[in-house]
Order: structure tokens, then C-alpha cells, then sequence
């Protein structure tokens, strides 16, 4: 997979979310670009997913972002469409290496009951009904995915290895994206201000079941 175009890496400490598709991940990164971030939303340019080149820089023994040079932070790193499958959030080995390389990194997790996350996932597009259950995913083996039950089980075990993980990490934080402090707790975390926080989908409409969609966000 050829690199993304070489420019100036950033300056900033590098941002990145560990949260799941439905999880405020695109409220987030709006609320991030209105800071002043760069923000990679889990495709950038030439359509290349931000989980195809984490992993091709992965799996050549290089920094995982070393690709994404020139954003400050991932708002959404998984991709599950167009015959792609890649959870980065959930990857020990390659969350470990990129603080390897970036060890001022600063990893958040959007948080969202986990009954409300799935019943997004169920009502967006064919992300609930189709894709999750024809992938393996981690924590959500083949053929899995299309009950409710069944992810609320995914989405609880993805947290829970992430608290695992960053446990009394203070280059970790977990937010409830219905907590009104949110934007406080993560101005607060990145010491920065973020003018504006809401609902960048606010009223909008999801696909029919089968219709493919043109960008894979969320709340």
C-alpha cells in the first residue's frame, strides 16, 4: 500500500480514540477540527482507510502512524465495509507500539451505554444487521452480531479490555458522550479548548438496510 503523501508532521501530542462505531466518534472529531486538530475519521484521502495504513506501517516493522503523519488525531480507527475488516482499537501489540513511538500519546474511549450503542449499530444502514455478523471481529466471531444480545456482550468485553489496558493510565481517559461535562473533561485531558460540542448527525437519517454508505459515522 503506497504512504500518504509526505508532509510536516504535527507538533501536537497525537489523539486517539478507542471507541466503537456509534460512539460520538464523528461528534469528536468535529469538536476536534473546531480546536484546531487535524483529524483523520477513520478514511482519508484517496479513500484509503485509516485502518489499512496503521496496518501497513504496522506490519512493516514501522511506527503504525507513521502514514498519518500529518494528522493530530483519530476519531475513528476501524473499518468493516468494501471488503475491509480492521479493529485497531482493539489490538494490544499495536497500541502498545504506538506509544512505543509516540509515548505522549493521548488515548481517549467514547463511552456509551452499551444497549444504546447497539441499538444505534442496529439502526444504521446494514452496519447491525449484516456487516458484523458476515466479518470476524474481535470479541465478535463469524456468523455473530446481528442480535442484540450479541453485541451489547462485544461492546461490554471492548471496554472492559480497554479499562484493562490504560487502567490508571494518565494518558487515558473514558467519557460518557451523554455526560454534559464531556467537553469539560476532555478540554481539560488535551489542554485545549473545544468551542463547539453536539451532535455533528443530529436529524439524520439512516440508509436502507442494504444500501452501501458513502461514510461509516455515527451519533
Amino acid at each position: 500500500m503506497a504512504d500518504v503523501a509526505p508532509e510536516e508532521e504535527t507538533r501536537r501530542d497525537k489523539v486517539i480514540n478507542l471507541g466503537l462505531p456509534k460512539s460520538g466518534t464523528t461528534t469528536l472529531g468535529e469538536a476536534l477540527k473546531r480546536a484546531g486538530y487535524r483529524v483523520a475519521d477513520w478514511k482519508v484521502k484517496r479513500k484509503k482507510s485509516v485502518g489499512g495504513l496503521i496496518y501497513a506501517s504496522y506490519f512493516q516493522g514501522k511506527d503504525p502512524l507513521s502514514r498519518l503523519r500529518k494528522f493530530d488525531a483519530i476519531s475513528q480507527m476501524d473499518i468493516v465495509r468494501d471488503g475491509s475488516n480492521m479493529w485497531p482499537q482493539t489490538d494490544y501489540g499495536l497500541l502498545m507500539k504506538i506509544r512505543e513511538y509516540h509515548p505522549t500519546v493521548k488515548f481517549l474511549l467514547s463511552y456509551r451505554d452499551a444497549a444504546a450503542l447497539s441499538d444505534s449499530m442496529m439502526r444504521w444502514s446494514n452496519l447491525g444487521r449484516k456487516r458484523l455478523k458476515i466479518h470476524a471481529i474481535p470479541g465478535l466471531p463469524l456468523g455473530y452480531g446481528d442480535k442484540g444480545h450479541q453485541r451489547e456482550k462485544w461492546i461490554n468485553g471492548h471496554y472492559m479490555f480497554v479499562r484493562k489496558v490504560f487502567a490508571d493510565d494518565p494518558n487515558f481517559l473514558e467519557y460518557d458522550i451523554t455526560d454534559p461535562k464531556a467537553p469539560e473533561k476532555i478540554s481539560a485531558f488535551l489542554g485545549c479548548d473545544l468551542p463547539w460540542w453536539g451532535r455533528a448527525n443530529a436529524g439524520k437519517t439512516p440508509a436502507p438496510v442494504d444500501e452501501p454508505l458513502a461514510k461509516e459515522s455515527d451519533t
